[in-house]
């Protein structure tokens, strides 16, 4: 009788297991640590403080960027959000036909093409619709995100709809509701852990943007990782991993927050 295969099982598994978690999380653990230096140097210690995160806290500049960050965040997220629901119910509540892999590739190409092509393309039609219409606000970034957002909240979204039992929607349709009164009593109620998944993952997503957000920006119009990309080309202080390390405490509390919710609609 054939084994099961168990990788835990290999020779040298769990070496390799703890030398990949090391590699992965000491970084972080070092700059944590750092970000609660007393030190001006960020690679020396000069004993434990909040000096840093106070300094931060009270910075005009990382206040302002920080604001700008959410309310973009929130807003691509939210719009990637139902544009993603959307998407996943015309492409899963629909018998198969000829184009629907070819659609669902399409929705997922912002996934595989290089983040430097897509912000070089947003930067050279943003250019010209600037020059046409003389507006420079944060309308671009928010359409940049929010193109760049969709797939990450269609993922999620999607594979709670293909997990669902489409007999409920079914049922509710054989009682004589509307589609939108069956989409409404049961297929969102049912959807609703995806949804709130792909709104998180959405909101991380365009949270932590460099790229595309350093090409479409307009003068003053820094998120916090920006800001914080132009501190580090100037001079690098434990300011900088404060603000890391809010930065981290802010998506452990969203992935805390997502794991409850999830465990509760389930």
């Amino acid at each position: 009788m054939a084994r099961h295969f168990d990788i835990r099982s290999q020779p040298g598994f769990p070496l390799i297991a703890l030398f990949t978690f090391a590699m992965l999380y000491l970084p972080i653990v070092t700059l944590v640590v750092y970000a609660f230096n007393a030190s001006d140097s960020v690679s020396q210690w000069g004993g434990f403080s909040l000096r840093w995160f106070a300094d931060a806290w009270d910075n005009s500049a990382v206040q302002d960027a920080a604001l700008r960050s959410i309310i973009i965040a929130l807003c691509a997220a939210t719009i990637a959000t139902i544009a993603a629901t959307m998407a996943a119910i015309a492409t899963t509540r629909t018998a198969p036909y000829r184009g629907l892999g070819v659609k669902y590739a399409f929705i997922n190409t912002p996934l595989m093409v290089p983040e430097i092509v897509t912000a070089v393309a947003l930067l050279i039609v943003f250019s010209r619709i600037k020059v046409w219409t003389g507006y420079s606000g944060l309308g671009y970034l928010i359409i940049a995100h929010t193109a760049f957002c969709i797939p990450f909240a269609y993922l999620p979204i999607r594979a709670r709809l293909e997990s669902m039992d489409s007999t409920l929607e079914r049922a509710a349709a054989d009682l004589y509701a509307t589609p939108w009164m069956a989409f409404r009593r049961v297929t969102l109620p049912l959807l609703r852990p995806g949804i709130i998944a792909g709104f998180m993952l959405a909101f991380v997503i365009s949270l932590d943007d460099v790229v595309i957000t350093e090409f479409v920006k307009s003068g003053g119009q820094d998120t916090l990782p920006t800001y914080m990309l132009g501190q580090i080309r100037r001079a690098v202080t434990p300011e900088i991993n404060a603000i890391a390390t809010a930065f981290l405490a802010l998506s452990v509390i969203l992935v805390t927050a997502f794991f409850f919710i999830n465990r509760r609609k389930t």
